[in-house]
C-alpha cells in the first residue's frame, strides 16, 4: 500500500505570530496561577462578543444579556458536576478550562486545526491528571472530568470523540483515536440505572481505535492492538489482535507482531484466520 505522510502546513507568518502571543498570553496566566474564572470569561468574550467586552449588561435586551452571561462558566452547568462521585475541588479547578475548551470550538476559532491544535495541548496539562508531550487533539472532543485523563506521547484524537474518564482514561503513547470513536469508563446496572460502576479502561502504546468505535468501561486494549471500525470492544483486546464487530472479536494478529503475540494469547474458539502459508500474524 502506499505511504501517505502529513504534509506540513502553516497558515501566514502573520498570523502564526498572532497565535502564538495569544496562547502565551493564556499559558501565561495558568502558570501565574490567575484567576480561571475571569481568564474563562475574558477569553470566550473577546472570541464571541468583543464589542460588548466594556458595555454594561444592564443596558442590552434580555437575549444579549444571557448570551454574553454564556461567557462566564459560572453561569452554567456541566453533565458531569451531576455525578454523585464528582471531586468537587478537582473538578471545580478545572470547569472554566473545560468550558473554555468546549466554547472554543463552537467559536469561528475552533475549525482551524492549526490554532485549535494549539490551544487544545496548551490547555491540556491544566486539565488533565497527564499528558505526555506533542497531545494532538482535533475539535469536537470532549471528556467528562478532566482529572481522571492520563496521556502518554505522540497522542492523536480526532474530531467528535468522546472520552468518558469518569472511571479512569489511560492513552498510552503512539495511541490514535479516529473521528467519532467513544471511549468509557463507568456502565450502569441493566436493573437499576442509579447503580453505576466506574472502571478504569486502559489503551496502550500504539493502539489504534478506529472511525465510530466503541470501547466499554474497564477494557484493557494491548499494545498495538487496534479496534475496527464500527466494532464494540466489551472485552480486553490482546496486543498485536485486530478485533471487529459486535461485540469486538479477534480476527487476525497483525503481520509486523511478535510470535509470542499469536502464540501465546491463544484462546480456544476464538482463534484469528490464518493467513495462506502461515499462522496468523506471519508474512
Amino acid at each position: 500500500m502506499p505511504r501517505y505522510p502529513l504534509r506540513k502546513l502553516d497558515p501566514a507568518a502573520e498570523a502564526t505570530t498572532l497565535y502564538q502571543e495569544w496562547l502565551d498570553e493564556i499559558r501565561t496566566a495558568l502558570e501565574r496561577g490567575d484567576d480561571r474564572w475571569e481568564l474563562c470569561r475574558r477569553t470566550l468574550t473577546g472570541i464571541f462578543y468583543p464589542h460588548l467586552a466594556d458595555v454594561d449588561p444592564s443596558t442590552l435586551p434580555l437575549s444579549a444579556r444571557a448570551a454574553l452571561a454564556q461567557m462566564d462558566a459560572r453561569n452554567v452547568t456541566l453533565e458531569p458536576e451531576y455525578y454523585a462521585e464528582v471531586d468537587q475541588e478537582q473538578f471545580y479547578a478545572r470547569k472554566p478550562l473545560l468550558w473554555m475548551w468546549q466554547m472554543f470550538d463552537r467559536s469561528p476559532l475552533g475549525g482551524n486545526v492549526h490554532l485549535g491544535v494549539l490551544f487544545r495541548r496548551t490547555l491540556a496539562p491544566f486539565l488533565f491528571k497527564r499528558v505526555g508531550r506533542n497531545f494532538k487533539c482535533f475539535h469536537f472532543v470532549e471528556f467528562s472530568y478532566g482529572y481522571n485523563m492520563e496521556v502518554g506521547d505522540d497522542v492523536v484524537v480526532h474530531r467528535n470523540v468522546l472520552l468518558d474518564d469518569r472511571g479512569g482514561i489511560e492513552l498510552g503513547n503512539g495511541v490514535s483515536i479516529s473521528d467519532f470513536a467513544n471511549i468509557y469508563s463507568h456502565t450502569h446496572s441493566i436493573v437499576d440505572q442509579v447503580d453505576v460502576s466506574n472502571l478504569k479502561t486502559v489503551i496502550d502504546d500504539g493502539v489504534r481505535i478506529t472511525y465510530h468505535a466503541t470501547v466499554l468501561a474497564g477494557t484493557h486494549v494491548g499494545k498495538d492492538a487496534m479496534v475496527g471500525a464500527m466494532a464494540v470492544a466489551t472485552k480486553d483486546v490482546r496486543p498485536y489482535h485486530v478485533n471487529v464487530g459486535i461485540p469486538a472479536k479477534s480476527v487476525r494478529v497483525k503481520p509486523n507482531a511478535p510470535p509470542e503475540a499469536y502464540k501465546l494469547t491463544l484462546r480456544r474458539g476464538d482463534e484469528p484466520e490464518a493467513p495462506a502459508g502461515g499462522v496468523a500474524g506471519e508474512g
